[in-house]
């Protein structure tokens, strides 16, 4: 949290934005409680500008990776050395429902 602006702004692929400190360590503190079986493999990060991009492979379980995995990219904003914006997206819904979370349709 250290790393964030005070106006941070996260957006992920369930449809979520959150806005300030306390709204994106929520959110935060939950995925990664949810998440805690399963393993984030960094693919490639490179920067451009004011932009960081992190291409990722989620497993869904560390000890058993056939359990499967996702594939995902986070985009992230820089402003005076801190993270002003998370933008978060896999690439399949099953990631978000294999976590329990419901995707929301407008």
């Amino acid at each position: 949290m250290k790393l964030l602006t005070d106006d941070i702004v996260f957006e992920n692929t369930s449809g979520g934005r959150f806005d300030g400190h306390e709204a994106v360590r929520a959110v935060l503190t939950r995925a990664f409680e949810l998440m805690m079986a399963g393993w984030f493999e960094t693919e490639e990060a490179f920067a451009a500008g004011d932009r960081c991009v992190v291409l990722w492979t989620y497993a869904f379980h560390k000890e058993e990776r056939q359990r499967g995995n996702v594939r995902g990219v986070d985009i992230f904003r820089v402003r005076d050395g801190l993270v002003a914006e998370k933008l978060s997206y896999v690439k399949s819904e099953d990631f978000v429902r294999h976590l329990g979370l419901q995707i929301p349709r407008t």
